[in-house]
């Protein structure tokens, strides 16, 4: 019977390396489904296993793999638990019920994108029904000067949230020039030159935001990024919408229809104008 239940796993599931050994565990009644036996597989390959139950009816007829779902926890309520957004600046309502996280590279063009989707077309479409938070994600092996940029935010952040966000439209939309500058240097030295007019802008004590900017500290970025990578974050830009994951810069109706779900999990009505294609449907 072990034999002919390996064959039948083997063809069923016919993408398993010939290589993997597959060890069928002893039977047992289940307590569960009577009528069947439960059995553990073990699928071994270069020194690691994987288990699986299986289900073998009692008249050997049928082989069974059930997937059992834990219903007592929500798993978006538990995926947004893992990320800590303590601190970070908070554009919309900051009471909202429908957070909008979005893991960003301050030089990533498709970033940019979702940038001016955010700013342009989400927080003005829900207007106090969502919140948007912006975490660290810097992809440093093909853009140098992201995790200083994130860095010298982060500065502000420390004395004025609401600069943050003035730097985060300054460098977004200039990013492409900034890259074009002529040397890392150079372009680390734009960044700092826009951090520090956005601290100007909102009277902050210039002294601490220079030592800050100089110090160029990376503690708060790097938790962010091994956050990020824990939750199966390898790009940006990539948003977590009440805990329900999208990669890349998808299209602002892609998004509504996320959010309009989120919404109406909540208990609140999406408004009429998130409800049409933008353009009036042309």
């Amino acid at each position: 019977m072990d034999r002919k239940i390996e064959r039948q796993i083997r063809a069923y599931y016919n993408t398993i390396p010939p290589q993997v050994d597959i060890k069928i565990g002893p039977r047992k009644p289940s307590t569960e489904f009577p009528q069947y036996d439960e059995f553990t597989v073990t699928f071994s390959y270069q020194g690691k296993d994987q288990e699986q139950g299986f289900y073998i009816s009692k008249d050997g007829k049928t082989l069974a793999r059930i997937t059992k779902i834990d219903m007592s926890k929500d798993p978006f309520e538990e995926t947004m638990k893992k990320i800590d957004v303590a601190g970070r600046p908070v554009r919309g309502n900051k009471d909202a019920k429908v957070t909008i996280v979005n893991y960003d590279d301050f030089q990533c063009p498709f970033c940019q994108r979702m940038h001016d989707t955010l700013t342009n077309d989400i927080l003005k479409t829900y207007g106090d029904q969502v919140r948007v938070i912006y975490k660290d994600y810097p992809l440093i092996e093909i853009h140098p000067w992201a995790k200083h940029a994130a860095i010298d935010a982060n500065c502000l952040t420390q004395q004025n949230k609401e600069a943050y966000w003035g730097f985060a439209d300054t460098v977004h939309s200039n990013a492409k020039t900034i890259s074009q500058t002529s040397g890392l240097d150079a372009q680390m030295a734009a960044v700092d030159k826009l951090a520090l007019e956005q601290g100007s802008k909102a009277g902050m004590n210039q002294a601490q935001l220079q030592a800050c900017i100089k110090a160029q500290k990376d503690d708060s970025v790097k938790a962010s990024m091994a956050e990020a990578e824990t939750m199966g974050v390898s790009a940006t830009p990539t948003l977590f919408i009440n805990g329900v994951k999208l990669d890349g810069a998808v299209p602002a109706e892609e998004l509504k229809a996320i959010i309009n779900r989120a919404l109406a999990d909540v208990g609140q009505t999406p408004p009429a104008s998130s409800q049409h294609p933008a353009g009036g449907g042309k």
